[in-house]
This record gives structure tokens, C-alpha cells and sequence, in this order.
């Protein structure tokens, strides 16, 4: 039901979020307030770590999308705070369409009232909304000098806005007035954008350059934890190209401006990439940026601006050569320089030199216990390509020895199944980790995920005593629930009794997935009345936790 009046149900919610998310989210949705709910979005605050704000977007037929500002939710993620809105929608579906009602009935009564408003009534009321809304004022202020051309006005409101100071305690911004700088910092994006639509790109680029250079400055003093003020500051550097664009400044000034912004000390917020500005720059002021870039390298040859700037010229230039002699002066031991090599000549149609170069970064890191595994990846999928599959079993078992790690043993067994060698390499690479195990080395965790990896529960029973951490012990009891439910119900007991100590969320819902496995368990030995008298004394002892019991409710618990 409440699917067809929302567009979506919980089952979308854990496709958007992922099973973590999901259940994460459960736990947030007592934290829910200030639902409201529009025409087409609901909006609402999460309290979590901070006070994060959600909007969920219902599509017209099904369907739904949401944004949190967030660290997790900026990233574009669907996080746990818009699953806990989610879900609070669909406890309240049954009263969605007539709030939607009431919203387009608001918007169409706002509308219609503003438009019978006279022109004298409508300066009044913008008047009225200036005088209690600074932010409104200035932005008004700055869009007014902008069309009647007062310049200096509008270069002193555009350095105001991104100067950090009127927000510094102790010489630093802290995270609570972070976002109150990261919309004054917008505002001067969308000031130099108006000037550019105005017909002043000229005088934008110089304010845009003077409010780049501001920004990096600053950022380094600034807790910007949401990067609000990051995701600001670049719309500003954003701006500066689109001037650029419109009002083709001098192409060798723009040049030495940008090499300069690049190879000082602060290009840490903005990222001004100078080969963005390729097409303003032209032949003249290309070749004038490769001639300085090239005096900054002979200088400073250990510097990584320095290193970054004539990289990302030879890319533009296409020179392969000079890009892999570039790379060859510093091959790092992880490989991973070894493999851009490879993937640059790769991409210029030379798979022979590329694989030749991937292959030598293989005995290179020969020694070192962690590399990039993308350089495995990388000769293993040429091998894989040429019909050289045993060849790729020894890149995978020599890999897996150095770094004695679960995905090394994955990757070990797809390789060996491909050449149906896995049966002798299993019990090689497991001989390996017992051995490791018995010397108390970093292979015993190992092995009981290998085992648990493998499916292999009785020989993953016969080593848990060994050396296995709750983790293990709990998907070896989630494993166990059929076929030795007595041994699974111990474990998870155990684990539940340690967990009696600590409160919080996570730790709730981790006793609840507890006490489902056990009473599967249970169920499976024919001892329900046991598990329901287990818990109901659980939660005589633990009644003063208000929150696990309502998750327990929630679980049916």
C-alpha cells in the first residue's frame, strides 16, 4: 500500500543504500524531525554526528533520489539519513497525498497572491524582507551595482564575500561557521557570473583571479569537514574560465597567472587545472606555459607541482615518449608508476612495451609485501587475453605469499579454477596460513576468512579456537544455524553477553542481528519457549535502554 502512494518502498531503500546503509538507517529514525513534505520532494533534518539536512525527490510514476549534506550524502551517496526519512514517509504514507494536496495548494495560493500584489506593494514587501535578512540585502545590492555597472562596488562585495576573516576565531574557521562561509563564497560565484552575462567577462577574470588566490590562501585555516567550502570555492574557479572564455584575455598573461597559481604555495581548494583553459590559451600561450613549466622542472626538478604541470602538457601534446621518460625518473615501489607507463602506451596502441613495462613492475615489487593491485590486475588481464592463463596463477601465487591477505587467496583461486589447478594450490596457500597461524603472525585472521570464504565451515570450526575474532566467530555461526545449531547458539550468546556493556545505536542493532541468529537457532533445536524467555529476562535487565527496546520492537524481538 504504502508503495503505491509513495512511489517506492523499503526494498528500493536498501537498493539505493546498500544492506550497511540500510540497516544503519534503521537506528536514525527516531532522530527524524521537521518532516515536510511538497509536491514532488520531502524535506527534513536528521540529528546524527550533526545536524544534516535531506531531501528525498519522488518521481511522478516511481521511484525516488535523495540528497544530504552530509560528507557521506555529498558524495552522492543515498546515506543512512535518507534512508531514516525514507522510511519515516512510509510510516506516515497514508497522509502523503493529502499533504502533497496542501503543498501545491500553498504554491498555487503564494503564486497567485504575489501576483495580484501592486508594484508598490511589492517593493514594500522586498523592503520588509531586506530589512531582516542581511544576506538577502547584499545579494540584492551586488546584483543592482552589477547592472548599473558600479565596478568598484561590485569588486568590493565580491572580495568581501570570500574574505574569511568575519568568520575566523583564533586565527582559524571552525566547522559550526563553516557553511555560513562556504554561501557568502557562493554568492561571489554567482556575482562574477552576473558580471559575465552583463557584458563585464574583462573585469571578471581579474576579481575571479583575485578571489581564487583569497580562497586557497585561507583554506588551509578552515574546517571545512562537509566540504561546503571546497564545493564553493571551485564554482569560483569555474567562473574564472567561463570569463576567461568570454573575454579572451591576453593568452601569455593568462599563461604565466596560471603557472604561477599552480606552482605556488596554495592551489589546495580551487584545483585550477591550466590545460581547462587550452582553447582560451591557444597555440601562443600553450607554447608560452610549456616554456615555463619546463624552467619550474630544470629548477625544482623534486618538485610535485612542478612534476604535475609538465605531466599534464605532455599528456596534452600526446608526447608518449616524453610522458613515459617523465614517470621513469621516479618509479615508486608500489608500481603504481610502473602501471601508468603501461596504460600510456597501452592507450597509444604499443601493448608490447606496455605489457613489458607492467611485467618489469612486477619484479621490481617483487619484495614488497603491499603494491598497487591494480598492477596485477593489469598483467593478469593481459595474460588472461593471450590464452597465458598458467602464467597468470604465478603472478596470483606469488602475490598471495607476500601479502598473506584474503583478497590475494580470491584472487589466487579465480586465477587457479581458470587452469582447474585450485585443489593443489588451496592446499598449498592454506599450509601457508596454518603455519602462519601457529607462529601467531597476521596469517591466522587470514585463514579463517579464507575458510569462511571458502564455504569450508567444518575445517573453519576445527580452526576458530585458534584465532578467530568475533567477526569470524558471528559468520561462522550466521553459517552454522542448519547444520550445527547448538554451536552457532553458543556463539551467539557469548557474543550477545559481551555486547551488554556498551550502548549506542550500532551496538543495538548488532545485538538485535545477534538475537535473530539465535532464535533461528533455537527454532531449528525446537527450543523456542528457551529463546523467549532468554530475551524477555534480557530485557528486564536491560530496560532502562529505551532505544534497544524500541529496536528490539522494530525486529519483532
Amino acid at each position: 500500500m504504502a508503495r503505491k502512494v509513495v512511489g517506492f518502498g523499503e526494498d528500493e531503500l536498501r537498493s539505493l543504500a546498500g544492506n550497511r546503509s540500510f540497516e544503519r538507517g534503521l537506528g536514525y529514525v527516531d532522530a527524524v524531525s521537521g518532516l515536510e513534505v511538497g509536491d514532488g520532494s520531502v524535506t527534513a533534518v536528521v540529528h546524527g554526528t550533526g545536524v544534516y539536512e535531506v531531501e528525498l525527490t519522488l518521481g511522478k510514476g516511481t521511484g525516488v533520489s535523495g540528497w544530504c549534506d552530509c560528507p557521506y550524502g555529498q558524495e552522492g551517496n543515498f546515506c543512512k539519513h535518507c534512508v531514516a526519512v525514507g522510511l519515516t514517509v512510509l510510516g506516515q504514507a497514508a497522509a502523503i497525498p493529502r499533504q502533497r494536496a496542501a503543498a501545491r495548494a500553498r504554491a498555487a495560493g503564494l503564486e497567485g497572491w504575489l501576483t495580484a500584489l501592486s508594484r508598490d506593494e511589492l517593493l514594500a514587501l522586498v523592503r520588509e524582507q531586506m530589512a531582516g535578512d542581511r544576506a538577502l540585502r547584499r545579494r540584492l545590492e551586488l546584483r543592482a551595482a552589477t547592472t548599473h555597472g558600479d565596478l568598484d562596488t561590485v569588486r568590493e562585495r565580491i572580495l568581501a564575500l570570500v574574505d574569511p576573516r568575519p568568520f575566523t576565531r583564533y586565527g582559524y574557521i571552525e566547522y559550526s561557521d563553516a557553511a555560513s562561509y562556504a554561501r557568502q563564497v557562493a554568492e561571489a560565484a554567482d556575482a562574477l557570473r552576473a558580471l559575465i552575462v552583463g557584458g563585464q567577462a574583462t573585469k571578471a577574470v581579474g576579481l575571479a583571479e583575485q578571489a581564487v588566490v583569497a580562497l586557497d590562501k585561507a583554506y588551509g585555516e578552515i574546517d571545512d569537514s562537509d566540504g561546503v567550502v571546497g564545493q564553493a570555492a571551485r564554482a569560483v574557479a569555474a567562473a574564472h574560465l567561463d570569463a576567461c572564455r568570454a573575454a579572451r584575455p591576453e593568452p601569455q598573461q593568462l599563461a604565466e597567472w596560471l603557472v604561477g597559481h599552480v606552482l605556488g604555495e596554495e592551489n589546495e581548494v580551487t584545483e585550477v587545472n591550466p590545460l581547462d583553459y587550452a582553447d582560451v590559451l591557444g597555440p601562443a600561450g600553450l607554447d608560452r606555459m610549456r616554456h615555463l613549466a619546463t624552467e619550474a622542472r630544470r629548477r625544482n626538478p623534486n618538485g610535485w607541482a612542478e612534476k604535475y604541470l609538465v605531466e599534464r602538457l605532455l599528456k596534452a601534446e600526446g608526447d608518449v615518449d616524453a610522458l613515459v621518460t617523465l614517470y621513469a625518473k621516479d618509479l615508486v615501489p608500489s608500481g603504481i608508476t610502473h602501471l601508468r607507463i603501461a596504460e600510456e602506451l597501452d592507450a597509444a596502441g604499443r601493448e608490447d612495451e606496455a605489457l613489458a613495462w607492467a611485467e618489469r613492475g612486477l619484479r621490481d615489487t617483487a619484495d614488497e609485501v603491499h603494491i598497487d593491485g591494480r598492477l596485477a590486475d593489469y598483467v593478469c588481464d593481459r595474460y588472461a587475453r593471450a590464452g597465458r592463463t598458467a602464467e597468470a596463477v604465478i603472478v596470483r601465487r606469488d602475490r598471495f605469499r607476500m601479502e598473506r591477505s584474503l583478497t590475494a587467496y580470491q584472487q589466487l583461486r579465480t586465477a587457479a579454477q581458470v587452469v582447474d589447478c585450485w585443489e593443489s594450490e588451496r592446499e598449498a596457500a592454506l599450509a601457508i596460513l596454518r603455519e602462519d597461524a601457529r607462529k601467531g603472525s597476521y596469517g591466522g585472521p587470514v585463514l579463517m576468512d579464507a575458510l569462511l570464504d571458502d564455504d569450508d565451515v567444518d575445517a573453519a570450526w576445527r580452526e576458530a579456537a585458534g584465532g578467530a575474532d568475533d567477526r569470524q566467530w558471528q559468520r561462522l555461526a550466521d553459517l552454522s544455524r542448519e547444520a550445527r545449531p547448538s554451536d552457532a547458539l553458543a556463539v551467539y550468546l557469548r557474543l550477545v553477553e559481551q555486547l551488554k556493556g556498551s550502548t549506542g545505536d550500532r551496538v543495538y542493532e548488532h545485538m538485535a542481528r545477534l538475537l535473530l541468529g539465535a532464535r533461528d537457532c533455537h527454532r531449528v533445536l525446537g527450543t523456542l519457549d528457551e529463546f523467549a524467555a532468554y530475551v524477555s529476562a534480557l530485557r528486564v535487565e536491560l530496560k532502562r535502554r529505551r532505544k534497544l527496546m524500541t529496536i528490539l520492537d522494530q525486529h519483532r524481538l
